[in-house]
């Protein structure tokens, strides 16, 4: 990200709180804060190293509805862990059935 440069203080200059560099240094901290939560938030801890995805994560990432999913489970498309009455699925798991699922393209000359 690109900056507007700020004009270097002098040594005899009084900082106080109302001053353009303060004001500046402080809204560089905000923002940065404001990132560090963003990604805080979309982070999360993982287990064993494989993040794990909720049924309405993986739905969103594939693009079908959660009762498509359901069906998979059913059917036994889609690997998955049930934790009481709670759904899981390994990331690992679902870019392995994306990958598998990968036909190559057999036309060249377009």
């Amino acid at each position: 990200m690109i900056t507007k440069s700020r004009k270097p203080m002098n040594d005899n200059q009084l900082i106080t709180k109302e001053s353009e560099w303060i004001a500046y240094f402080t809204s560089s901290i905000e923002r940065i804060i404001a990132k560090m939560e963003r990604m805080k938030k979309d982070c999360r801890p993982t287990l064993g190293g494989e993040n794990f995805l909720t049924d309405k994560e993986v739905a969103e990432r594939l693009r079908i509805s959660r009762r498509t999913l359901q069906e998979y489970r059913n059917e036994g498309r889609i690997s998955y862990i049930q934790l009481g009455g709670k759904i899981i699925y390994k990331e690992s798991d679902i870019e392995r059935l994306l990958k598998d699922g990968y036909r190559e393209a057999y036309l060249t000359d377009l």
